[in-house]
């Protein structure tokens, strides 16, 4: 692979991975900060952890083999690209749009530009604060590459620049002089208050329960799984050749179940509900019997259905289907539990929302 596409693939992959591990945490203060999960927000957030890390790939990956390292000198004279911009061809427009150097400072002003952006729509600030934040970030870099990632080569592998540090600064700077353009379209106007304020219980709602709920599922089995692993490669000294991963895949299927079970019969509710401020009324009798069926109706029958595929996507699509057919959006728990899913702001009794 290229070193021009390594870090793009890079940054892609590492995304995906962090944004399912980061997802539950990240509805959990949306709803908390601001009562609901926007699209407009969750889009400019993935947009900065996509943006921080192929900002982060691109100017420090790939890592050179110890045995390949070439020692960069540090170019310490501010202003050193308006004579390297000379030292090529410079007589014509097409020659301008074909200098590197000048190609070199437009493209370190375009690594940046969202940075300052992104501190002026997510956070709200300043463009002073969008400027300070371009120019830490960058220093952070560049110091990251002079010292030799912190003393991890013996050498600074890439040249330490101080235009470099200039023109991203410039380039933070642009990003939150840019911003003002489109921040009526994707700035959150939702005051603070109206995070502790009920919103109906809707299908778009129910669903990110379900996708909270199985993202719990798959990060938990996967920790679980690793953990057993783990433990029998340093702490029984099995041979890594032969490693039977049986014993990993039975406490990735029963840890989750187990767990996520306790939570449902302790709370009534389960991880996704306590996610976006869902909680239940209603059921059958006693109590613990109707948690049960709201478990088993809903992510935990899919946790066993896993076991017997593809019935598990068959219980998916019948899950999907009654949900949106079910009066109350209880959908196939409600329907098995006779409960019925209400706004955790309001008070117990109140009405459901239609």
């Amino acid at each position: 692979m290229s070193g021009q596409v390594f870090p793009a693939f890079a940054a892609m992959v590492l995304g995906v991975l962090l944004g399912i591990v980061l997802f539950v945490p990240f509805v959990v203060v949306q709803y908390r900060r601001r009562g609901r999960l926007t699209l407009r927000r969750t889009l400019l957030w993935s947009g900065f952890l996509l943006y921080c890390l192929a900002l982060w790939t691109y100017t420090l990956l790939p890592l050179p083999s110890p045995d390949e390292i070439v020692c960069a000198p540090a170019q310490l004279r501010p202003f050193q690209f308006v004579h390297d911009i000379f030292d090529y061809p410079a007589g014509s427009a097409g020659e301008l749009a074909r200098n590197p150097a000048i190609m070199q400072v437009a493209l370190n002003v375009m690594l940046f530009v969202p940075l300052g952006f992104f501190v002026r729509l997510i956070w709200r600030r300043g463009f002073a604060v969008a400027t300070a934040a371009g120019f830490a970030t960058s220093l952070a870099i560049e110091t990251t590459q002079l010292t030799g990632v912190w003393g991890l080569y013996p050498c600074s592998y890439r040249l330490f620049d101080v235009d470099d540090l200039m023109a991203n600064t410039a380039g933070a700077l642009l990003g939150g002089l840019l911003s003002v353009a489109l921040r009526p379209w994707l700035s959150d106007r939702s005051a603070p208050a109206e995070a502790t304020k009920p919103r109906p219980v809707t299908v778009p709602r129910r669903l990110l329960v379900m996708l909270c709920d199985v993202l719990s599922v798959w990060l938990l089995g996967g920790f679980a799984g690793v953990l057993v692993n783990v433990w029998r490669l340093y702490a029984l000294n099995a041979d890594p050749a032969t490693l039977d991963q049986g014993p990993a895949n039975i406490a990735a299927t029963a840890v989750p179940l187990v767990v996520i079970g306790a939570v449902v019969l302790a709370t009534g509710r389960t991880v996704g509900d306590l996610a976006v401020l869902i909680r239940w009324e209603g059921g059958v009798r006693p109590r613990a019997l109707g948690r049960l069926l709201r478990y088993l109706g809903g992510i935990g029958g899919w946790q066993l259905l896993v076991l017997a595929s593809p019935l598990d996507l068959l219980f998916v699509l019948a899950s999907v289907i009654v949900l949106l057919s079910a009066h109350g959006r209880g959908g196939l728990p409600g329907v098995v539990s006779r409960m019925r899913p209400v706004d955790a702001r309001e008070g117990h009794g109140a009405p459901a929302p239609r």
